[in-house]
């Protein structure tokens, strides 16, 4: 059976106003661009939503300022980047989540302390689960150690789903491995739900046991994501649209801060305001953005 929560999401930008504060009537337009171009939900304040830049009440009122977008899209779902290396502050943030009804929470480890131990690492999660996510609650765990510098092993894994077979429901796999993927594939894909978060891995991801993907490139291409998804589902063609995330993924990836670029060029291809970003991150610089776009004309991923 399909999870509830299978599907495309995008790691979503968080909408910004020129001063760095967050712009919340912004939010649900952003959300209903991103619904009517095959996203079957968003990540606010993931990676590429710059999660750790806010406070916990800024990520709770953007939280409550996206419920409408269930007026006009009542099966789009919401998830919350809810890790910090804050016991508490995570338990809080992963609590107001479920309280305003969201639809789970991607939880980064406690990304400070690099080496905790698996046993560390379960009773920081065991904490979390057991004091903020009732019992109908699902809770995904966030491996990019790449990023957080600290991984959560398949052993870890498999003794939070022991001990919370409903509550820890899988994880987002930005570990960009295909042999990681494989293997967590192969060894989970009939118990926890698995987001791929790289885009040319996803359609082999799928066929691994893969439940969906959370990326920050689904902010402008989820169209193919949703190709991707849908063909698999059918057992049609998706060689196509595929091999366009294949090609995309790397230009994007030659300019970051990923954040700053997706927000300029969805300005500059959908008309969506020029959203800022937060420090440390700072804008593109015109240049920048003249060769991102140019590089993905050249390949016609744009026109």
């Amino acid at each position: 059976m399909i999870h509830p929560l299978s599907g495309v999401y995008a790691a979503a930008v968080t909408p910004l106003k020129p001063d760095g504060s967050i712009d919340a009537p912004a939010i649900v337009p952003l959300l209903d661009f991103l619904a009517r171009r095959g996203c079957h939900g968003a990540l606010l304040f993931g990676t590429t939503g710059e999660g750790p830049s806010f406070a916990p009440d800024e990520r709770i009122e953007l939280c409550r300022a996206a419920l409408p977008i269930r007026e006009s899209h009542p099966d789009f779902k919401l998830l919350l980047g809810a890790g910090t290396p804050s016991l508490e502050e995570t338990i809080a943030l992963t609590r107001a989540a479920f309280d305003l009804g969201l639809d789970g929470v991607v939880t980064l480890p406690p990304y400070y302390f690099r080496k905790a131990s698996d046993d560390g690492l379960f009773a920081w999660f065991a904490e979390v689960i057991q004091r903020a996510v009732p019992g109908n609650g699902f809770l995904f765990g966030y491996h990019i150690p790449s990023v957080s510098g600290v991984g959560l092993s398949f052993d870890l894994l498999a003794r939070l789903k022991d001990s919370f077979p409903t509550q820890f429901a899988g994880l987002k796999d930005s570990s960009a491995d295909t042999e990681h993927g494989r293997l967590l594939g192969e060894r989970f894909a009939d118990d926890l739900l698995i987001f791929c978060g790289t885009d040319p891995l996803f359609q082999n991801a799928l066929r691994g046991g893969a439940s969906g993907c959370i990326t920050a490139p689904a902010n402008l291409f989820s169209p193919e994501l949703r190709q991707v998804w849908e063909a698999h589902a059918s057992g049609g063609d998706a060689a196509a649209a595929q091999k366009r995330l294949e090609t995309m993924r790397p230009i994007l990836d030659r300019y970051p801060p990923a954040s700053a670029t997706l927000k300029a060029l969805l300005s500059r291809m959908h008309g969506l305001p020029r959203f800022a970003v937060r420090p440390p991150l700072l804008p593109i610089s015109h240049e920048t953005e003249e060769a991102v776009v140019s590089e993905l004309e050249a390949a016609g991923l744009i026109n």
